[in-house]
């Protein structure tokens, strides 16, 4: 079924035991960050992206315009307008972060007169986890594209994806089967064979902590992605000059009950570094267990989803002060940091979804958007999914209008700019780590991976290719 105006598709609930491993999948690349600051036009001086009539976002103009469309050029589109899938866990996780993104999104650019005339109308394809092949040929059969959603397991329905010719433009991949497939524009860098933390781990480990290189630990939530995950991490501290991890636990995707067994093993094992693989909400009960036991890590890499107002609360303020937990949040701009596109996506979400949290997905999932909605625009009246798909593989330097560092996406690349933020008792702010472009580092090492960790799905593997897609 699916719910209209702000549609949602929803599926039958799953084992409670299964949510939870799943769930843990699903989040581990999310990343909340809470709303904040003034109006644009007091803060800025320039008029703000939630002022009547304005079609402008950041350094981006005219990304939404009214016309006079005519036909029904592509499924999904009439004279009238334009149904797109937003993919989301949502049923799952209770996390509306991309279907949020969507509605303001399309409120905004609706209300500035659509994709030449014809209005964005998006449809929530709830996955409830385990259910993304049921949601996906639903959308191969009603919807024009997907556009700023995301699933822990999106790989599972990659195949069918590919099979309806279905164009993808996520606001989060997850899956090595998804992460850079076939019709899938990316607003992140998503080369196969590379892992993006390399820059982070390259940081920590040469400059700013190398006496922590050879006794690092991992600790990672019981799923199949975070085990995949978990291996990456390994081979690519070992590419920037770390040792064998010193210590790697598994702990139980539901949580455990009590944190003291893994903080004791930490310290037994003289963890100086500790790469945290899993929900924001149990490494906040871990952090306070070593805490108490007085026992500081010289770094946590707390996962980017950690990046929000709610780690800060759950964490508390002794944790806080006294652990250094760093994330990194790959290439995008900080909400805490000023900044023309920053304080629009501010506005908008103050002005469309009062209340709601912008999540680091958020941010990747309203980039993605606007690369689609720039990208249909040019198209004119005669909207194809391969007119959308080509003009969004012609940005050679995205930036979402200043929402991230500039990325090419003609090409598959490692991914080369990132950014590091640090929890502290109030709030996030910028970590010392020696930006070289503005507040992005842009010097990544790119270390090409050697272990077999499968690789995105072609439209070869479902006996299609390029000449078939319109």
């Amino acid at each position: 079924m699916r719910i209209t105006g702000f549609r949602r598709t929803t599926a039958r609930p799953g084992r409670a035991r299964a949510v939870t491993a799943l769930a843990l999948a699903a989040g581990l690349l999310a990343a909340g960050c809470g709303r904040g600051g003034e109006d644009g036009e007091a803060n800025t001086g320039r008029p703000s992206a939630a002022s009547a009539d304005s079609a402008d976002f950041g350094d981006l103009t005219q990304v939404c315009r009214a016309g006079d469309p005519s036909g029904s050029p592509a499924q999904g589109v009439t004279d009238k307008k334009i149904q797109v899938g937003v993919m989301s866990d949502i049923g799952f996780s209770k996390n509306p972060e991309f279907p949020d993104a969507a509605k303001v999104f399309t409120s905004w650019c609706n209300a500035a007169g659509g994709i030449n005339g014809r209005k964005l109308e998006p449809v929530t394809r709830d996955v409830k986890m385990n259910e993304v092949r049921q949601r996906v040929i639903e959308a191969c059969r009603e919807d024009f594209a997907l556009v700023g959603g995301g699933a822990g397991y999106d790989g599972l329905g990659t195949k069918d994806r590919l099979s309806c010719l279905l164009p993808d433009f996520p606001g989060q991949t997850t899956q090595t089967e998804n992460q850079g497939s076939d019709l899938q524009v990316s607003v992140q860098s998503v080369a196969t064979g590379y892992w993006p933390k390399e820059g982070l781990y390259n940081w920590l480990v040469k400059e700013a902590y190398p006496e922590t290189r050879g006794s690092i630990g991992i600790i990672l939530g019981d799923s199949a992605p975070t085990r995949v995950m978990r291996d990456k991490t390994i081979e690519t501290l070992r590419a920037v000059g770390a040792e064998p991890p010193v210590y790697t636990d598994i702990y139980p995707a539901a949580g455990v009950s009590d944190w003291t067994p893994y903080a004791q093993a930490l310290k037994d094992k003289g963890v100086k570094g500790l790469v945290w693989l899993g929900d924001f909400r149990n490494l906040a009960k871990l952090e306070q267990v070593l805490t108490t036991m007085q026992y500081k890590p010289d770094w946590i890499d707390t996962h980017s989803n950690s990046y929000s107002p709610d780690f800060i609360k759950v964490a508390g303020q002794e944790s806080l002060a006294y652990q250094n937990n760093l994330a990194d949040i790959g290439g995008f701009h900080p909400l805490e940091i000023p900044g023309p596109a920053v304080q629009d996506l501010k506005d908008l979400y103050a002005k469309y979804a009062p209340g709601a949290n912008i999540t680091y997905p958020a941010l990747k999932a309203f980039s993605a958007w606007l690369l689609f909605a720039k990208s249909a625009v040019a198209c004119g009246d005669n909207l194809t999914r391969k007119c959308v798909y080509e003009n969004a593989r012609k940005e050679t330097a995205w930036t979402g209008g200043g929402l991230q560092a500039p990325t090419d996406l003609s090409q598959k690349l490692p991914v080369t700019c990132h950014n590091v933020v640090k929890a502290t008792p109030g709030g996030w702010t910028a970590a010392d780590f020696h930006p070289t472009d503005g507040i992005y580092r842009c010097d990544a090492p790119a270390t090409r991976l050697a272990g077999d960790y499968g690789r995105p799905f072609t439209l070869a593997d479902v006996g299609k290719s390029i000449d078939d897609f319109r």
